[in-house]
């Protein structure tokens, strides 16, 4: 290798070096201005207004986004083309730059540092690295930031501030030491309570916001509504009843609600969702009308009825008497059940009360029309006893049709004073109709007029003051009950001088001679009276005697004897 050769590798290593040190000054140069320029106020030119931000034009690649929160209290938003002062204080995840109304102060020097520690000034400084138990900060000195104060919950989230601008408040500074200590986080829950204060005073009743479901409990959901939280109470989030939250809403999900009530000074807001749909109630009494056929969904149940959905926020009431025609419910339970479908017709309508009464055996037609023509006064009639009472028996004619057969009603031979000495429940009787009033639903009914064609035939060839004979077969006092034929008795009033003595006793001695008596009245009671029958004698149950009619009505079939 020659000479010159052999000079020349000095002197490219010589240029290349001169070269590095020339790159390397450029970048640092650069760094600088780039810090310079991102740090103090700006101006920057409105681009864009959004529903949450104003982007604007700061003189870098990227756009800056100023929260509209910031304009609280300003006529008016800025528009598109106008000027503003901000500071730039970081990025967000997408890039773009962080911006504040008005300048943030960046120390230069020691007196600057020292003059913002005493006067506790928020300062804006660089994040340049992580480092043991906390953060490295470029406030134009190095300083210190705990992980503790830094606002970040884990060690993620504290490399992605590395890079980034922050703002920040000296809590310690030691020039002789060189020992700078800032603080994030007081600053940063400083700004949270400055916007808390100010939604809690911008924000009215009736107004429209957007925010966000931070998380959901048993009785609501809390919506953060920027900056602050709003409680949707689970009886507000929908028209339709609503069991749980978490029915209807997630966590994290957008919504858009009404301001229902405002308490500042005990930091609470509520908000609607259903308020912000129409009230079904208003239009109800157009769109439901009295005799319609709606159909709905049994919501839930009652002791007294059964709650019906017709639409979303609206329901209705069949009551447990509108649920049957055929039988006396105990419970609503024992004919529909909650989620079932069912058809009902609506009884009544009253928007201004948000009362809907529905029917449901309305749907399967009035069995009382259907029955007119069966019902007329003297027909017969035939079903089985559904209840007793003391002043008779209730008996099911057809379905969802009873009559009342009263005590009195119950039989011609004899003096009923408890219904249930005769009839039982579920007994099969037949009856003759004695009234109907279709209007009332009442139908009065009769076993006794059922008696057998011979009392008609005695009531129509006899006539009071008629001399007949006939046998006594009970005595109560002054008073005795006399057979006058098979099935035919009769009442008589005793003068007291031939009232019976020992009524208890003689009741089995008739009992005895009964049939005796009823073979020989067959044969005889038309004739006039027989031989061997005694007169004058107190009267006994099993004697025989004369008597004069002294009533005799052929309607109720009652006939009233006096001795003769």
């Amino acid at each position: 290798m020659s000479e010159p050769e052999k000079r020349t590798f000095p002197k490219q290593e010589e240029n290349q070096e001169s070269f590095q040190d020339i790159l390397s000054q450029y970048e640092r140069s650069q760094s600088e201005s780039a810090k310079q320029a991102l740090a103090g106020a700006r101006e920057g030119r409105v681009i864009a207004v959004t529903a949450e931000a104003v982007i604007l034009d700061i003189g870098l690649k990227t756009e800056g986004m100023l929260p509209l929160t910031s304009f609280t209290g300003a006529p008016d938003v800025p528009k598109p083309g106008e000027k503003i002062m901000v500071s730039i204080k970081g990025r967000d995840p997408e890039g773009y730059y962080e911006l504040t109304r008005g300048k943030v102060t960046r120390p230069t020097d020691w007196t600057a540092l020292e003059k913002c520690f005493q006067e506790k000034t928020t300062i804006s400084g660089t994040v340049t690295g992580v480092i043991k138990g906390g953060l490295s900060v470029d406030v134009g000195v190095k300083a210190f930031l705990p992980a503790s104060r830094s606002g970040t919950r884990d060690a993620g989230e504290m490399e992605k501030l590395v890079g980034t601008e922050i703002r920040c408040r000296i809590t310690k500074l030691d020039a002789d030491e060189e020992d700078v200590v800032v603080d994030r986080r007081v600053v940063s829950e400083e700004e949270v309570a400055a916007t808390r204060e100010r939604r809690y005073s911008e924000i009215q009743e009736g107004d429209t916001v957007r925010g966000t479901v931070r998380s959901l409990t048993d009785y609501g959901a809390f919506v953060d509504i920027g900056g602050v939280d709003a409680l949707l109470h689970v009886a507000d989030i929908s028209l339709r009843r609503v069991s749980k939250p978490s029915e209807v809403l997630v966590a994290g999900q957008e919504i858009e609600a009404r301001v229902l009530k405002v308490e500042p000074d005990k930091r609470r807001i509520a908000i609607g969702l259903k308020q912000m749909l129409a009230d079904p109630w208003s239009s109800a009494a157009v769109k439901y009308k009295v005799g319609e056929r709606v159909r709905g969904t049994v919501t839930r149940l009652a002791d007294f009825g059964a709650f019906v959905e017709l639409e979303p926020g609206l329901e209705g009431l069949i009551h447990i008497s509108e649920m049957s025609w055929a039988r006396k419910l105990k419970r609503p339970s024992d004919v529909v059940k909650p989620g079932e479908s069912v058809e009902a017709v609506i009884l009544g309508v009253s928007a201004e009360e948000r009362r809907l009464s529905l029917g449901l055996k309305q749907t399967l037609g009035d069995p009382w029309a259907e029955a007119k023509q069966m019902l007329s006064a003297g027909s017969i009639v035939e079903g089985p006893i559904t209840s007793l009472t003391k002043f008779g028996a209730f008996v099911q004619v057809a379905e969802g049709v009873e009559g009342m057969i009263h005590v009195s009603e119950i039989s011609a031979e004899k003096r009923i004073t408890h219904p249930q000495d005769v009839l039982a429940l579920g007994q099969v009787v037949k009856a003759q109709v004695m009234a109907t009033d279709l209007e009332k639903r009442q139908l009065r009914l009769s076993i006794k007029q059922m008696a057998p064609a011979a009392l008609d035939e005695y009531l129509a060839e006899h006539k009071t003051g008629d001399v007949v004979t006939g046998r006594t077969i009970e005595v109560a006092g002054e008073q005795a009950v006399v057979e006058l034929g098979e099935g035919i008795r009769a009442e008589c009033r005793i003068p007291a001088k031939r009232a019976g003595q020992n009524t208890g006793e003689t009741q089995a001695a008739g009992t005895a001679n009964l049939m005796s008596l009823t073979s020989m009245l067959q044969a005889r009671w038309k004739s006039g009276p027989p031989s061997g029958v005694t007169t004058g004698e107190p009267l006994r149950p099993g004697q025989v005697g004369e008597f004069r009619i002294a009533k005799l009505d052929a309607t109720t079939k009652k006939i009233e004897l006096e001795l003769a």
